[in-house]
């Protein structure tokens, strides 16, 4: 019985080390995922200026707001291929090394064409580092926990558009747009060295092991025919994700990308004071995005089906973003326009703590990162088209009114492709 105690004991410790260790590797992967979003948010925040000295039309700037997001959306397709191929942890590391040289270099942009193709090499290098981030955590939680760390993970973001408006902007004004650029460059090599030094694949530890239920679906997907990266674009849920991510992806870069403009050009703020306000929204994406995680976990538990557990969240966030984007154009008050923005952006955010999780349901265990990468794609196409779009129809009409009318199409069109549509995971036949 001692000895019994002792093993149980033992085991129990060898638990909640491995426990501890791939936790520390979430939190690398989450200040990764900040030094992410600042490199695309530094733009947006920096927007007023550069317009002003490059002399920039709103469409224009809508077309480089938009240089990041078609090269990231095109390499989300090989990128979530080659995570599946080589690991996360290689391509972790050359992604973000490759990012953050590109960001020391825009501080160095003295002209309008060298700028937009910095920003076509930012969105190929950052491609690959959601794939390697999902494909990780894949690899070390079980279905039934995975939700969380994906969604925290994903919180990233979200603390960066938080952050980004008020801490850029300082930065910017105290010194000036291309310190900003430097700083943020210099940050994303000091996440790269920790990761690459402490990141380890599960098959290191001999005391790592998926449940029982994965370790039966493991072995009976190795027994299948096995599906190549083209073959996902068969399947009718690949087409829903794709679809359903647009709608979702495509209002929140309206956001993103437009919001600091918005609040100058049409409510009338400064540029200093529009810092602060922008902030309000993203910070509540940060409760938003691991809520989404937390309830899908919550629903798993109580029996339901992975699929329809990720739906939950997703869905209902969806239709509640899409009510509150629609009567942003018609109140007068900047406060209650705030408000509006502040409820659809935290709406809109509790589906991006599922989205990436429900592709490790979805999709064959050996294609987790390819599925998610091809869903991201979707995405980004939407998030492409958004700052352009918005570009056109405010140069067109003088007004934000049909932006946000956009939006609420889309994020309705969202909710139906997955709500509706999206039934089962991709079975190999």
């Amino acid at each position: 019985m001692a000895k019994l105690q002792q093993e149980v004991l033992q085991g129990t410790k060898k638990a909640k080390s491995i426990n501890r260790f791939r936790w520390t590797f979430v939190i690398i992967i989450l200040v990764g995922a900040v030094v992410n979003y600042l490199d695309r948010a530094n733009l947006s925040v920096a927007n007023p200026l550069i317009s002003k000295e490059f002399g920039l039309s709103p469409l224009q700037m809508g077309v480089l707001l938009s240089a990041f997001l078609w090269p990231y959306a095109l390499a989300n397709l090989p990128a979530g291929w080659l995570v599946d191929k080589i690991g996360p942890k290689k391509m972790f590391t050359g992604a973000i090394g490759s990012w953050s040289i590109v960001s020391l270099l825009t501080a160095f942009t003295s002209s309008y064409s060298i700028f937009y193709t910095l920003r076509v090499l930012l969105g190929i290098s950052e491609s690959p580092f959601f794939p390697s981030a999902t494909k990780a955590i894949n690899t070390w939680f079980s279905k039934k926990d995975r939700g969380t760390p994906l969604a925290v993970v994903n919180t990233g973001s979200q603390i960066a558009n938080g952050i980004a408006p008020p801490l850029l902007t300082a930065l910017m004004l105290a010194y000036s747009w291309k310190i900003m650029f430097l700083v943020i460059g210099a940050a994303g090599f000091v996440v790269m060295a920790v990761w690459w030094f402490i990141y380890r694949d599960p098959s290191k530890f001999e005391s790592v092991e998926i449940n029982k239920d994965e370790q039966e679906e493991v072995q009976v997907q190795s027994s299948e025919k096995p599906i190549g990266w083209g073959g996902l674009f068969k399947y009718k849920s690949t087409w829903f994700m794709i679809f359903g991510n647009f709608g979702l992806v495509y209002t929140m870069w309206t956001f993103l990308t437009w919001l600091p403009g918005y609040l100058v050009a049409d409510r009338g703020l400064t540029i200093l004071k529009t810092g602060w306000i922008a902030s309000i929204p993203f910070l509540m994406g940060i409760i938003g995005v691991p809520l989404g995680g937390i309830i899908s976990d919550y629903f798993i538990r109580k029996g339901y089906k992975p699929i329809k557990a990720r739906k939950i969240p997703l869905v209902c966030g969806a239709i509640l973003a899409a009510c509150a984007v629609i009567p942003i154009p018609f109140v007068s008050g900047v406060n209650a326009a705030i408000t509006l923005i502040t409820i659809a952006y935290f709406a809109s955010s509790v589906p991006t703590g599922v989205i990436w999780t429900l592709a490790t349901d979805v999709a064959p265990k050996n294609m987790v990162a390819s599925l998610g990468s091809i869903q991201n794609f979707g995405g980004f196409i939407g998030a492409a088209l958004a700052p352009i779009v918005t570009g056109a129809i405010v140069q067109a009409t003088g007004s934000f009114e049909f932006v946000f009318l956009v939006g609420a199409v889309l994020l309705i069109v969202s909710a139906v492709s997955y709500g509706i549509f999206l039934k089962k995971p991709i079975e190999v036949k």
